[in-house]
């Protein structure tokens, strides 16, 4: 962990900024969010981008601050407002990549690129591999059809210097104006293409499979000072006062970038959206305050769901949907499915580099290993896809054996994907170069090595073997860069297929329990027990404690109160059978029944996915929860890409699901899950409660997406990025010491209370603070999450607490006090005294959480 220069936030709260809502829209908002009690803005990217984008992750230039939210004066106002009002600002930064806009010419670096090629001093900009076919070109995969049948729609404007093609316009290389049609394309620096070519020719790198996202090659010096230059003059001016870093994972040297922008920035709090799994464990090397918070989303939610309830829901899906192993009857299967897919299809043009490379490696080898291109490709494949994690980091040093040891048991099991053992040697190779190791395994600081008869000079070395040192040399130079850009690119595609396979596949064809399909979750096993939520938040505040946290995004598929809606579902697996199975027929889309065979037969694996979308959104106050849940559910479906996909759309399929959609889980047939939801109402409040004030309270510094102060149930974008909209009167209300209203009340007013404790009591919760579990003691202790931070406040979350009740409650379970005090809940008014022992029914009488502090 490296330690932020200036104080790190106490709390901070996510802002969508779009053209709806600009600036001067969160400039309105600063006194309602000062009042709710966090310390600073989190804005989501603020340079030039898109225009409309309702995101700003597709960024065009970085020496600008967007215009189309009030431009740098905007900023600063709203900066000077947030200051007045104690607040900072924390913005999302973007290093990866640029946009591909129509038109080009709106990213100015790109549009010289293509006009002048790789003498324009940007091509140094954008990682592009000019030798990979195409003649030297840039493949722009922007076509509607094929080059044949596009070429009427192509218009030569020579006195512009422009290629025209619908609302599409292109540079012309200088001196090609006049040439026929035919001839002027193969001499411009791009070559046009249809874009169904991008997956398997493309010849830059973009973000994830988004041909429209172009990579920035930040770890050249040049371009990272020439695209931070406007951040780090905005931090230095007291603009902006901390940074969250978009896609590390996307970069060739995170660590390296992470360390020059530390430097840049003066040590300011920095976190970074690195996503963890399993036993992962963030970098040491890392120059930054932690990650954004997705490993805390994963260890709360786990906490809330039913390891045996979970387990007998699965029993109950598998009855209804009978799903292949593969297609989400088995989650490890179906990532495999996906990811094979995923890698072979989607990423065919990253894979067809990493060969490439691994062959003019493999040629220049003292031993030439001879693979086959077929042999490499496989290879290539076979690692890529037994990876556990998001990307290895051959790089860095606090990374390199746990990473090697982790590619060696992959490089075990893809040598077994040969039928010839000999072939497997492609695999070693393949295995070496992803370490960034030499062919052989030996250092490269000489030709040959130790075993390698390979003669140092030969009949054309001329005098005392000078040519044959310097052909040597070059050719060692040559396999040095090559190495590094291989393991590099690895690491990358990695990084891309683990998300598109996992997150944007796997987790649409595994419906099973929708709120463990989550980034950074895991739906194969979504439980986990105090014991683990304790041992994570301990580690989080010895070795990370100002790392961010979160439990709803941008970015998330379901807002947190959906998805703790969702998991209560596995505490009454049962129950959620027999709402379904008293369908009837009415359960099941019957993707065929509208008469259109293309449709297909019945789909209950959608039925049972759409079922729980509309139980985890719930009754929406602004009766809009058919649009929002067909909306929803035709994107899971295209996701999956099993029946349709975004590419290949099965028109009379989406149809039919969105018609059952509407009828169906959003229709009259959906009076039992009203019902279900009114049964459920006091576990769904000590759900949404409980999983809010460990949020708010465990260490790490918490961040507070837009509108999620209240209940705030949200769907996968873009239902998640509407304009902020807030309510200051319900927080003046309860100020004023009325009591809330309904749930979304008690929520705001825990909300408020929470973080007014952490800026006044900083130092309770921030670096310096400590965390100590405590334990109930009972029969149903493993019902209660507690814990005391710097033996001054105390958190008390029930969890499972339908479980909780049909095994009769509390009965004498109890609660030790920490010793001080009196201690106060803060809700409620209510003191005990220190070191006494309460019990759980009586401390919890009033709501299923309560948040002490000492006097």
């Amino acid at each position: 962990m490296t330690q932020p220069s200036s104080p790190s936030p106490t709390a901070t709260y996510r802002l969508q900024l779009q053209p709806d809502f600009p600036f001067a829209a969160a400039e309105r908002a600063v006194p309602h969010l000062a009042a709710l009690g966090v310390s600073h803005l989190h804005l989501s990217p603020v340079l030039e981008a898109v225009p409309g984008s309702t995101h700003g992750y597709d960024v065009l230039d970085h020496t600008a601050v967007r215009a189309e939210l009030g431009g740098e004066e905007g900023l600063r106002a709203l900066a000077a407002t947030a200051r007045a009002h104690g607040l900072g600002l924390v913005v999302d930064l973007v290093p990866n990549h640029m946009a591909v806009p129509a038109p080009v010419a709106l990213n100015g670096p790109l549009w010289e690129v293509l006009r002048h090629g790789p003498a324009s001093p940007y091509a140094r900009w954008f990682d592009i591999d000019w030798d990979g076919g195409h003649g030297g070109r840039l493949l722009l995969p922007v076509l509607g059809g094929r080059l044949g049948d596009e070429l009427p729609q192509l218009r030569i404007e020579a006195g512009d210097g422009v290629l025209r093609y619908h609302d599409q316009v292109f540079p012309l290389r200088p001196g090609t104006e006049e040439l026929p049609l035919p001839r002027l394309l193969e001499s411009q620096w791009y070559r046009l293409a249809w874009w169904r070519l991008a997956r398997s020719e493309l010849n830059y790198r973009r973000f994830f499979t988004i041909s429209e996202l172009i990579a920035v090659r930040v770890e050249d010096p040049e371009v990272f000072e020439a695209t931070h230059a406007t951040v780090l003059r905005l931090v230095r001016e007291g603009v902006i006062d901390g940074l969250r870093i978009d896609h590390p994972d996307g970069l060739v040297d995170p660590a390296g970038y992470l360390a020059r922008l530390h430097e840049g920035t003066g040590g300011r709090w920095t976190v970074v959206e690195k996503i963890l799994t399993g036993p992962e464990r963030l970098p040491e090397s890392w120059a930054c305050a932690g990650t954004t918070g997705y490993d805390a989303l994963r260890h709360i939610d786990g906490l809330f769901v039913c390891p045996q309830g979970s387990g007998r829901l699965f029993s109950h899906y598998r009855d209804f949907v009978t799903p292949l192993a593969d297609e989400g009857g088995d989650w490890e299967e179906t990532v495999r499915r996906a990811s094979y897919e995923v890698v072979t299809h989607d990423l065919a043009a990253e894979v067809e580099r990493l060969v490439r490379t691994a062959a003019r490696i493999s040629a220049r080898a003292p031993r030439p290993g001879d693979h086959a291109p077929w042999a490499l490709r496989q290879a290539v494949r076979e690692l890529l896809v037994r990876l556990p994690v998001y990307r290895p980091y051959a790089a860095d040093a606090a990374r390199a054996v746990p990473d090697a040891a982790m590619l060696g048991r992959a490089a075990v099991r893809a040598r077994g994907a040969f039928r010839v053992p000999e072939e497997a040697g492609a695999v070693d190779l393949v295995h070496a170069l992803a370490l960034g190791l030499p062919p052989d395994g030996v250092p490269s600081d000489g030709v040959g090595g130790p075993g390698c008869d390979v003669p140092t000079d030969g009949p054309d070395d001329g005098p005392d073997g000078a040519r044959g040192d310097a052909d040597a040399d070059r050719a060692d130079a040559a396999d040095r860069v090559d190495r590094a850009d291989f393991a590099a690119r690895f690491a990358q595609t990695a990084s891309a297929l683990h998300a598109k396979s996992v997150e944007d596949t796997a987790f649409y064809r595994y419906p099973m329990l929708l709120s463990a399909c989550e980034v950074g979750g895991d739906p194969g096993d979504p439980a986990l027990g105090p014991d683990a939520f304790h041992a994570y938040s301990a580690r989080m505040q010895r070795d990370w404690p100002a790392t961010g946290t979160v439990l709803s995004t941008h970015d998330t598929k379901r807002s947190a109160d959906v998805r703790a809606r969702i998991a209560v579902l596995s505490e009454c697996p049962d129950r959620w059978r027999d709402v379904l199975a008293g369908m009837a027929d009415a359960a099941v889309c019957g993707a065929g029944s509208l008469g259109a065979d293309a449709a297909g037969p019945p789909d209950p694996a959608v039925s049972w996915l759409a079922w729980q979308t509309a139980f985890g959104l719930g009754p929406a106050p602004d009766g809009d929860t058919a649009e929002r849940v067909t909306a929803a559910v035709l994107k899971s479906v295209r996701e999956a890409g099993l029946r349709t996909s975004w590419t290949e759309p099965n028109a009379e399929y989406e149809e039919a699901v969105a018609e059952f959609v509407r009828s169906g889980p959003c229709g009259p047939p959906a009076a039992p899950l009203a019902a279900l939801d009114a049964e459920l109402a006091p576990f769904l409040r000590a759900n949404v409660l409980g999983a809010a004030l460990l949020h708010l309270t465990m260490p790490g510094v918490p961040d507070l997406y837009q509108g999620s102060e209240r209940t705030h149930t949200a769907l996968v974008d873009p239902d998640n990025r509407d304009p902020a909209r807030f309510r200051p009167e319900l927080l003046a209300e309860l100020d004023g010491g009325a009591a809330p209203r309904d749930l979304s009340g008690e929520k705001l007013l825990l909300t408020a209370t929470a973080l007014r404790l952490r800026r006044e009591r900083p130092q309770w919760f921030g670096t310096e603070a400590s965390y100590e579990p405590v334990y109930a003691e009972g029969p149903a202790a493993e019902h209660c999450v507690a814990f005391c931070r710097s033996g001054r406040v105390l958190t008390v979350v029930t969890r499972l607490a339908l479980r909780l009740v049909e095994t009769g409650g509390w009965w004498d379970t109890r609660l030790r006090i920490p010793p001080g005090g009196p201690w106060r809940e803060l809700l409620t008014g209510r003191e005990v005294a220190g070191g006494e022992l309460v019990g759980l029914s009586e401390l919890l009488a009033e709501a299923p959480v309560a948040l002490f502090a000492a006097a």
